[in-house]
């Protein structure tokens, strides 16, 4: 590596950043709330997140992320809990789970397949973290020998690659990526001092230092795009926010709990036996949502996918086979799709670039807090680097303990939430976000902000059009400009520069090659 390093220093720092009751008591909360938020259908972190970002502001950075992050893998913990019990996936990453989860607690064996699918996500997730302590300060090493030229490529292939995995058509998810960036570069050029793409007849009425002459603003988006447009589009028939399972609550109507709820067999747990079989399943699922959690557009959901049809391969003469109630068919995606989730921090904090939705929300997160994060953050900020890396141990520990010995007051109560009338929740949700949107700007301003991106959210929506483009080019906007910028700035404007050397060359190549892949696979498959 480029500059001295010390694992055990390292970790000593990040275990010193979160001894102490506040810290400890924020990853317990964040944790809870994403646990809460996995078991309601079609919510997730994604809207746990958005939501909690405003109260967020008023906190250090660290503390701030320490709930943020809590929330992201408790609700991967808490997505398995109705999929399992009542073949309800609260998380959209549990779904593979209920294939196998759901006829083990129709035998009678709920408690066994919770514990399976608490032990393998703890497992899982300890050892993601393990790896991202592992390889960031290479990763780290690495990214501060690139130069302003191989930066933005780097950008470039991470905004391209999730807008080519994306989804749905991929000319709407590039112009969603396009629309993402251009809302990202509104207002004020702090290079120049002229207001972009900020109508001329409005900068009176709104004043020079509030409204569109300060930019659109992360947190508004967020709150548009991600609880007001779902809401408003599940309000209206469209069940936006419900998962695409036959089983899916409707907003007026709550599930039907099971009337032992209470005193389901929760505490039965797997032999020994049966743990030594599932161990097998449990490391292809961490190794396979290891890889993946690092891929842009990938994460916990393309994980858990990916690790429960590799498992139906490996286990095709094991008995019972996967989908009629097989024990490696819970451990496999619930080790997956939490390996992915911890993973996905490595690009995000060591380069500054999210992999996912959810990573995406956490850098905006850190811009709020004037963090930039990459290959500095690790010396400039490593308290905050790798308090957030332990805090995740910790976090994996809480949710250990109350996943197995608490699980029998725990889960009922959890489960009891699904009881709570849907369109009450999404009101509640709108209040919330009302709330959040009220300190976004004077006189209202905010909340009018988040109105209408919401309304612009729900018209794309409608049009088949996804967020998720969008908030990645929203975040990447300002760095792909200041790197652009430099870099040509450094070469006289020479356009050259993104071909001299050859890392950037090869960057460019690849962002190339992936809108080749999707260009021409039409041709592929119209061909005889």
């Amino acid at each position: 590596m480029g500059f001295d390093f010390s694992w055990w220093a390292a970790l000593q720092q990040g275990l010193v950043a979160v001894w102490g009751w506040q810290a400890l008591g924020l990853i317990a909360l964040g944790v809870l709330v994403g646990s809460v938020f996995g078991v309601l259908p079609g919510l997730g972190p994604v809207a746990a997140i958005t939501l909690l970002l405003p109260a967020t502001l008023g906190l250090p950075a660290l503390p701030a992320l320490l709930v943020l992050a809590g929330v992201y893998y408790g609700a991967q913990y808490g997505g398995s809990l109705p999929a399992i019990v009542l073949n309800q996936p609260g998380e959209a990453s549990s779904v593979m789970t209920s294939h196998d989860g759901h006829p083990l607690a129709l035998q009678g064996r709920a408690g066994a397949a919770l514990a399976t699918a608490t032990i393998s996500s703890c497992v899982a997730g300890c050892l993601a973290i393990a790896l991202v302590v592992l390889l960031a300060p290479w990763v780290v090493s690495l990214g501060q020998q690139f130069g302003a030229a191989e930066r933005f490529l780097l950008l470039v292939v991470g905004l391209v690659g999730a807008t080519v995995l994306a989804s749905g058509s991929f000319l709407k998810a590039l112009a969603m990526a396009v629309l993402g960036l251009l809302l990202g570069l509104m207002g004020w050029d702090v290079h120049t001092g002229t207001a972009r793409f900020v109508p001329e007849g409005l900068e009176p009425w709104m004043g020079r230092h509030h409204g569109l002459s300060e930019g659109v603003g992360f947190i508004a988006l967020a709150l548009g795009f991600f609880v007001v447009a779902p809401v408003a589009a599940e309000l209206a028939g469209l069940s936006a926010l419900a998962p695409a399972t036959p089983s899916a609550p409707t907003a007026t109507q709550p599930p039907a709990l099971p009337p032992r709820t209470a005193a389901l067999d929760l505490q039965t747990r797997p032999s020994r036996e049966e743990l030594k079989q599932v161990w097998p399943a449990m490391l292809r699922g961490t190794g396979l949502g290891a890889v993946l959690g690092v891929v842009p557009g990938g994460g916990a959901l393309l994980s858990s996918l990916a690790a429960y049809r590799l498992e139906a391969v490996v286990s095709r003469q094991r008995t019972p086979p996967l989908g009629q109630g097989n024990l490696r068919g819970v451990a496999a995606p619930e080790a997956a799709n939490n390996a992915g989730a911890q993973t996905a921090y490595l690009p995000m904090l060591a380069l500054g670039l999210p992999p996912n939705t959810v990573m995406a929300l956490l850098l905006g997160a850190l811009g709020l807090h004037a963090i930039e994060p990459g290959p500095a953050v690790m010396q400039v900020q490593p308290d905050l680097f790798w308090g957030l890396l332990v805090s995740m141990w910790v976090g994996n520990l809480f949710l250990l303990a109350l996943n197995l010995p608490l699980a029998r007051w725990w889960a009922p109560a959890l489960l009891q939430v699904l009881r709570l009338p849907r369109r009450a929740l999404l009101a509640a949700m709108l209040v919330a976000c009302g709330l959040g949107a009220l300190a976004l700007g004077p006189h209202g301003w905010g909340v009018w902000l988040v109105m209408g991106l919401g309304l612009l959210g729900f018209v794309l929506q409608r049009l088949g059009c996804e967020g998720v483009a969008l908030l990645l080019g929203f975040v990447l906007a300002s760095d792909l400009e200041e790197q652009l910028r430099h870099a040509l700035q450094l070469a006289r404007g020479d356009w050259f520069v993104f071909i001299e050397r050859p890392v950037s060359a090869l960057l460019l190549m690849t962002a190339i090659l992936l809108l080749l892949v999707v260009v021409l696979q039409p041709r592929r498959q119209r061909s005889p």
